[in-house]
């Protein structure tokens, strides 16, 4: 397994892993004008399961977001999840 990062792209609206050229993970999200986005979907391979991955996709998202003076609303489930088990750490993005 090469080394796992994570990649914007932006046109795509998305975060993704790849592990060469296979998909290894992918969060979408759909931009509301300049200053807030809604992560709309996760999704892992299974055969990279376990490693964190969606954790280090929304990370990314939130990352973005303090760069960008950006909101996020996380109406995907595991997004909605991960912000709800960071609290305090993430309040400062979350929108709404």
């Amino acid at each position: 397994m090469s080394d796992l990062t994570v990649t914007h792209q932006s046109e795509q609206h998305r975060f993704v892993i790849l592990d060469g050229a296979k998909l290894a993970a992918e969060m979408t999200y759909s931009p509301l004008g300049d200053d807030r986005m809604i992560i709309d979907h996760t999704d892992v391979d299974p055969a990279f399961g376990g490693q964190g991955l969606g954790y280090r996709l929304v990370e990314a998202a939130v990352d973005h977001a303090r760069a960008r003076q950006m909101k996020i609303l996380p109406l995907c489930p595991f997004a909605s999840s991960v912000f709800k088990k960071k609290g305090e750490a993430y309040a400062d993005v979350l929108f709404g």
